[in-house]
């Protein structure tokens, strides 16, 4: 008999406590997912036109971090951007935006972004390359929780992530660059729009 009321006093103890931990994950979550990421600060596009990512709202964004000297991720991804603007069509800049942010905006000025984007094929109406002052790209990768690797030698440490946000600003989905395939974004790209 009192190893009946035991157990059944661990079993209580243990609903109890899922409950306390399920409620306060839930609390924990909603608040997370209710910030948007992205942040008022002024940066520069490829054509020196001055953007803040929060002015971008109204549309799903794919945003990923690269730098015009970056010997290999980074061509990877902008190579993916490349065909999920393809995949896109018409929906680029009307419906949709892409957005690459230079983590090197000590050497990635303007000038920089808008010869990269020609080089790469990614020259496209709604796909911003944006730059700016080392300490307002830093306050912008904050939005998303990320923040430049810089090395002893001055060389920068690769980002390989790439992120949907929604209309709202919030995140929807966040990718392994290196794993996701463009087919996926777009189709992750469809359902946020269609859910509108």
């Amino acid at each position: 008999m009192s190893i009946y009321r035991t157990l059944r006093s661990i079993g209580i103890t243990l609903i109890v406590m899922s409950s306390l931990f399920a409620a306060a994950g839930c609390h924990s979550d909603s608040t997370a997912e209710g910030a948007s990421v992205l942040t008022d600060t002024k940066l520069v596009d490829q054509n020196g036109n001055t953007v803040s990512l929060e002015s971008l709202k109204g549309k799903p964004m794919v945003v990923d971090f690269i730098y015009t000297t970056c010997p290999g991720p980074c061509l990877m991804e902008t190579a993916k951007f490349a065909n999920v603007a393809l995949r896109l069509g018409n929906d680029l800049g009307s419906k949709v935006t892409l957005v690459s942010i230079t983590v090197d905006p000590e050497h990635d000025g303007p000038k920089q972004l808008l010869a990269y984007s020609h080089q790469q094929g990614a020259d496209e109406k709604g796909w911003y390359f944006l730059t700016g002052g080392p300490a307002d790209v830093d306050k912008a990768l904050a939005g998303f929780k990320l923040s430049r690797q810089i090395q002893p030698d001055g060389s920068v440490g690769h980002m390989i992530a790439m992120m949907l946000i929604g209309p709202d600003g919030r995140i929807v989905r966040e990718y392994n660059g290196e794993a996701v395939r463009a087919q996926d974004i777009v189709e992750d790209v469809k359902k946020t729009l269609d859910k509108g």
